[in-house]
């Protein structure tokens, strides 16, 4: 019987994803560890691999199809001694089965208005936040999504929420989806010279995830200003004993050691939170904000809080620039405990930067500057940066971000104490 090759869940998030290439064609023998596609998922484009043996029977998704769901058919994959053409039957055999289901069910929906509130839930099934292997489980127990609570982050739902629950829905529920989102009317393009792009699987994630963000979670910000002078001193000092190493550093490595060390010493900032818990976390991994062309995307700096500065140079410059080539894995761009975002090398002064959830806050950091300032009760000269922090007002309390950045500010105008 012929093998169907699904489209798979390269990350914790991905539902659905770009068949961007086909690496094999119909009648290539395929072996296990074989590249069969590249596949571009909301974050990177990564290699599929083949893990069953076989010839390639049909290719069922195109090269370029977006919005593939997880989980669906995208290749046949036959042994040997197979016949193809029977397979090619099988879809038409299958195909009248979806149209006649709605003709019998369009019969009872006119004897008896009840029923007729079945046919919103596949729609509302879409917007549910729900792990692809919670669908699956889902799916086949007949259990409706739109009546769990989920207790996943951000209130995502999970297994353990689908395995606990009973086959059917709570009518209730159902009823109230169809009127909680208004479908959107696409904008009006004015009649001017213009070029349309289309919008690719990572810049549709950031919108979604930006807008839920601002309609979900209670931004609170808080600015204080740092000098930059001693900072900036040391860093010129490491570099030069570092020279032979290979390693040079930036401002941005000193910032990710500070800002997770900040994160440790005020422990009630480095916090998730979900709608019915407050996971506080025991070490600080920082995701550092990378600009591609893309899009943005977010790799993390694990252990930040007791990595060594050449550390932490090294692996920010090797995650970067795979980011850009979008070769990230995904373990190295989810699970950050709070993020940074740097817009400094940009001249950008200040800015408030949208929390990236579940996290429960971001630091946005700006450009060092020469500004007037007052040292040792005597109007001087320093180097001057402005650094906001975005705090999860649900998770984190007004006093206890102050304290984080009080923190973050006296570690980088005293830096020898990150060393230490």
């Amino acid at each position: 019987m012929p093998i169907e090759i699904k489209m798979p869940a390269l990350s914790p998030t991905m539902e659905e994803g770009t068949l961007a290439k086909w690496l094999v064609k119909e009648g290539d023998t395929v072996k296990a560890g074989d590249l069969m596609a590249e596949i571009e998922t909301d974050k990177a484009t990564m290699e599929f691999e083949a893990v069953d043996e076989g010839v390639v029977e049909k290719i069922v998704v195109p090269e370029g199809a977006d919005g593939v769901k997880v989980g669906e058919v995208i290749m046949l994959l036959s042994g040997d001694g197979e016949i193809a053409a029977p397979k090619a039957a099988a879809p038409k055999q299958e195909a009248p089965k979806p149209e006649a289901a709605p003709q019998q069910a369009a019969a009872p929906a006119a004897a008896a208005p009840a029923p007729a509130a079945k046919a919103p839930p596949r729609a509302e099934g879409d917007r549910v936040k729900a792990s692809p292997l919670a669908r699956r489980i889902a799916e086949q127990k007949g259990v409706d999504l739109g009546a769990l609570a989920g207790s996943g982050p951000n209130g995502r739902i999970v297994k353990a929420d689908v395995e606990g629950a009973k086959p059917g829905a709570a009518p209730a529920a159902r009823a109230a989806a169809p009127t909680a989102a208004a479908p959107i009317a696409p904008a009006q393009v004015p009649d001017i010279p213009h070029e349309a792009t289309k919008l690719s699987n990572m810049r549709k994630t950031i919108a979604r995830r930006l807008t839920e963000s601002k309609q979900q979670v209670p931004h609170i910000y808080l600015t204080v200003d740092v000098r930059l002078d001693k900072l900036l001193k040391l860093r010129g000092e490491l570099n030069a004993s570092l020279e032979a190493r290979g390693v040079k550093l930036s401002v941005n490595d000193l910032m990710i050691k500070a800002l997770a060390m900040a994160l440790v010493q005020v422990p009630k900032c480095n916090v998730m939170f979900t709608p019915d818990q407050l996971i506080s976390f025991g070490r600080a991994d920082i995701s550092v904000a990378v600009s591609t062309p893309e899009g943005l995307i977010t790799p993390v700096i694990t252990e930040a809080d007791t990595a060594s500065l050449s550390s932490i140079s090294t692996r920010m410059k090797d995650l970067a620039a795979r980011a850009r080539d979008k070769k990230l894995k995904p373990e190295e761009f989810t699970g950050g405990t709070a993020s940074l975002s740097n817009m400094g090398m940009y001249g950008i002064k200040q800015f408030e930067a949208v929390i990236n959830p579940p996290q429960g806050m971001i630091m946005a950091v700006g450009a060092g500057e020469k500004r007037p300032y007052v040292i040792d009760d005597a109007l001087g000269i320093a180097t001057v940066m402005s650094a906001t922090g975005s705090f999860d007002h649900r998770a984190i309390d007004g006093a206890d971000g102050a304290e984080l950045m009080q923190t973050f500010k006296a570690l980088l105008e005293n830096p020898l104490g990150m060393l230490a």
